[in-house]
């Protein structure tokens, strides 16, 4: 079952501030985890959100029934602020 995946505000004009490179990158492995999407993420202690690794970068989504929703995109040391 593939999932659908949205992009909040935020995370969009994130991703378009991003080195056109990384952003194909991050884009290329959203839609790899389309169809299973547990296998590749990680639950972030003490939150609701899930952590996705792309190189030294993050985005942090939330999953409701079949819909991946992207609330941000960020380098790994600030993401998590």
């Amino acid at each position: 079952m593939a999932y659908n995946v949205e992009f909040s505000q935020n995370a969009k004009k994130e991703l378009d501030n991003l080195e056109r490179v990384i952003a194909i990158r991050i884009l290329k492995k959203v839609r790899e985890i389309k169809n299973t999407p547990f296998h590749y993420i990680k639950r972030l202690v003490g939150s609701e959100l899930y952590s996705l690794r792309v190189g030294d970068y993050r985005i942090l989504m939330t999953i409701i029934h079949t819909t991946i929703f992207i609330v941000r995109i960020g380098h790994r040391s600030d993401v998590y602020e």
